[in-house]
């Protein structure tokens, strides 16, 4: 059983974003969310709700059979780049600066049992 939550344009730069995601791949649900409520990032709180809505979209989609979110592990995390939102600050002389305020899209695809690997042909 596999299930995905994505919360995307979320302010947040990717690679900050990246830098909470790479610390939970692999790891069990449980584990993986005591990790994000320590770490003090606010990408942290952001991949903490995103990881909730993968566990329950999980189990919604497993129509009665019982799953345990212990046994659940995060098998892919991922964090692309969003649009990014541009502003123009005044700066000396009569000029402007463009400001770039960036933007993300993180996936999180839970798993129950072995984590998904590359598949052998």
């Amino acid at each position: 059983m596999e299930a995905v939550a994505k919360a995307r344009f979320v302010r947040v730069p990717p690679r900050k974003a990246r830098q909470v995601a790479d610390l939970i791949r692999g790891k069990s649900v449980g584990q993986a969310l005591s990790i994000l409520m320590t770490v003090p990032k606010v990408a942290s709180k952001i991949i903490a709700k995103t990881l909730d809505s993968a566990v329950a979209n999980a189990v919604f989609l497993s129509d009665g059979a019982k799953l345990e979110a212990e046994k659940m592990k995060v098998s892919v995390i991922t964090v692309d780049e969003g649009p990014m939102v541009a502003r123009w600050r005044p700066r000396a002389r009569g000029r402007a600066t463009r400001i770039v305020h960036r933007t993300s899209h993180i996936t999180v695809r839970v798993s129950q049992g072995e984590t998904a690997g590359p598949e052998k042909r």
